[in-house]
């Protein structure tokens, strides 16, 4: 290729000059033209973002939650931020910065308005886990041996989290985790970045096939798992362990063929050089206490890293069977101890959940999704996942080179698809197979939206005949793919915005409620049981390992029907009788939480307030605009 020349549009490797073809002609060298070209996309977008941010009305929600309290100046900036990524992977292989900071635009302009805005906790079961920070800095130890109502005692015996966010808390000199809390989609979202591109450049050296990826990744990260909770964290520490392994425990003579280029796809990295068994041992011990550390924090995920080295294993190049053994050895020994309680308790639902496949696919208490707002999120994110698995298949399919050099990627994403098979992990398996297997699926999606060609390479067949045949191919996959990218990354941004606001109504505590709640279970007596709808509401949670909690509608549908027809004579008989004080807490989050997860029928909730009040056994002690405390008053002896 001469120099300078351009291959889909991607400058040469190395060369600062570049040339942009189109209806504006050719410019030669970096002129003013270009660097507006790249800067105005950006800036409008952000002007038009900032100019939406005070438009959108999220005390307000209604049954659409957030997706019509968005200004259209919202949804443009989006548009644009969108239009101006694309133009910037032109620039990727001389300034990959530039797609990288359209990639950190659009994770701000997606997940920072709530974070801004909103002056409560978003997501109300995160108050549990400010509640966590708050029992250890109080208390000042860990009892996982001890039962807590509403299964707490599991964040004793895993507080890796925890222990770090009191020690934020108490080195920032703030009060709580709550000052910080709505951050931290934002934050994870930024940290994940650097570590997906270490695991993309390690297959690919194609920078436009790496940030494309990375812009699919973020889009399609709708399963709202990057809240303030264990699960972001360790899945953090999950990828950066793998991407230790991807780059340096390459066996030597594992690569075959693939050690030429003539073998690999033309966007596709050189495999890394191999290690000799020193060095992968001493990459074992480094390992070790991320490993650790991952074992400290979440139950689920070291299960999906020892999967995930089960499957590199099936491999040549990655069959490393001394990490596999460290890492389930540690995550055996932190089960066998500080986990035992929880540990044993799973080991006994096993054979009920054990290959049943349509209960451990359920998502949540299997209720039926009601209003527009959460059954559109639910088809948004089935759709979401269909087109990201789509274009998945069609990379697999058509990059059939470059599948074979990122096999292992391939491998990690469907390894956690078994998993199905084994446990419903309280109705979240579903959602936590899907988050595992992003990172691989969103880098084939963009294989199968970004031309199979690098920077400085175009690849054609030998031959004057051959040669033709595939230029002219590449041409037509060029033009397939300059309407296919942006179109995708259009639909796929805007799929974005249902299926992660959609359910926002639910997300959303007003500051009256919090109030409410916290001034009832500040003032209930050491002992007292809470009884609500659902967990869904703020600082449900609040001094948990002094009360006893029971959410009564977090149970199968066809149970709650009858106990909404006698919420009392179902309610009475599983109430202490020993003098302890009843509290039932109905509030607006519950009400909208159980409506639109489908826990109780359309007017279920004030149907079920209306009885309790009626009842003479229940009487309000507190109420507002938001809720309604109730307090159980028992009936007198014989």
């Amino acid at each position: 290729m001469a120099d300078g020349q351009v291959a889909d549009g991607f400058p040469a490797q190395g060369e600062r000059r570049w040339r942009l073809a189109g209806p504006l002609g050719t410019w030669s060298g970096l002129t003013a033209l270009q660097v507006l070209f790249t800067w105005l996309p950006l800036l409008v977008a952000v002007a038009l973002w900032v100019y939406a941010l005070p438009g959108i009305d999220y005390p307000h929600m209604g049954d659409w939650g957030l997706i019509d309290k968005l200004p259209a100046a919202f949804y443009l900036s989006l548009a644009v931020l969108t239009g101006g990524f694309v133009v910037s992977l032109r620039r990727a292989g001389t300034a990959p910065w530039w797609p990288g900071l359209y990639s950190v635009a659009l994770l701000f302009a997606l997940k920072a308005p709530t974070a801004i805005l909103y002056n409560a906790v978003r997501y109300p079961w995160a108050s549990k886990h400010d509640a966590v920070v708050n029992h250890l800095l109080a208390n000042q130890e860990l009892r996982p041996g001890v039962p807590l109502s509403g299964n707490m005692a599991a964040y004793d015996q895993w507080p890796g989290f925890f222990t770090l966010n009191a020690g934020l808390v108490r080195a920032f000199g703030v009060d709580t985790a709550a000052s910080y809390l709505n951050w931290a989609p934002l934050f994870y979202g930024v940290v994940l970045i650097p570590v997906l591109v270490l695991i993309y450049r390690t297959f690919a050296e194609d920078w436009r096939l790496v940030w494309t990826g990375v812009w699919i990744f973020e889009v399609a990260n709708w399963v709202g798992q990057d809240y303030f909770s264990p699960q972001g964290m360790a899945l953090i520490l999950h990828l950066a362990v793998l991407a230790v392994v991807f780059r340096h425990f390459v066996r030597p003579g594992a690569a075959g063929g693939l050690r030429s280029r003539a073998n690999l796809d033309p966007a596709a990295a050189s495999v890394p050089p191999p290690t000799t068994g020193r060095q992968r041992a001493v990459c074992v011990a480094i390992l070790a206490p991320m490993i650790a550390a991952i074992n400290f924090t979440h139950q689920l995920t070291p299960v999906m890293l020892c999967v995930a080295l089960v499957a590199l294993n099936l491999t040549r190049r990655y069959r490393n069977p001394g990490l596999l053994v460290v890492t389930a050895l540690i995550m055996l020994v932190w089960d066998l101890t500080m986990g035992r309680p929880l540990f044993v308790e799973t080991l006994a639902s096993l054979k009920e959940s054990v290959g049943n496949l349509l209960n451990n696919s359920r998502a949540g208490y299997a209720g039926e999704l009601t209003g527009p707002g959460p059954v559109l999120q639910g088809r948004a994110d089935i759709v979401m996942v269909l087109v990201v698995a789509g274009l998945a298949a069609v990379a697999v399919v058509l990059r059939r080179k470059l599948v074979r050099s990122a096999l292992p990627l391939l491998l990690v994403s469907v390894a956690p698809v078994p998993l199905f098979a084994v446990n419903d992990y309280g109705g979240e398996m579903l959602f936590r197979v899907y988050l595992f297997g992003l990172p691989g699926a969103a880098f084939f999606a963009a294989a199968a939206l970004v031309p199979a060609s690098a920077a400085g390479r175009v690849e054609v067949e030998p031959g004057g005949g051959g040669r033709f045949a595939g230029r002219a191919r590449a041409a037509v996959r060029r033009r397939g793919a300059a309407v296919a990218l942006p179109v995708v990354l259009v639909l796929l941004v805007a799929g974005f915005v249902p299926a992660y606001y959609g359910k926002e109504r639910m997300y959303y505590t007003p500051p009256a409620e919090t109030a409410m709640v916290t001034r009832v279970l500040d003032n209930a007596p050491k002992g007292s049981m809470i009884l609500a709808v659902t967990g869904s509401f703020p600082q449900a949670l609040h001094r948990y390992d002094q009360l006893e909690h029971w959410y009564v509608a977090e149970q199968e549908e066809p149970q709650n029907a009858i106990m909404l027809r006698d919420p009392v004579g179902y309610l009475e008989p599983q109430l202490p009788r020993d003098g302890r004080p009843v509290y039932f807490i109905l509030t607006r989050t519950q009400d909208v939480y159980s409506a639109g997860e489908g826990l109780l029928p359309a007017g279920g909730f004030q149907e079920l307030k209306s009885k309790l009040e009626s009842s003479g056994r229940f009487r309000v002690i507190d109420a507002n605009h938001f809720g309604t405390v109730l307090q159980y008053a028992a009936p007198a002896p014989p």
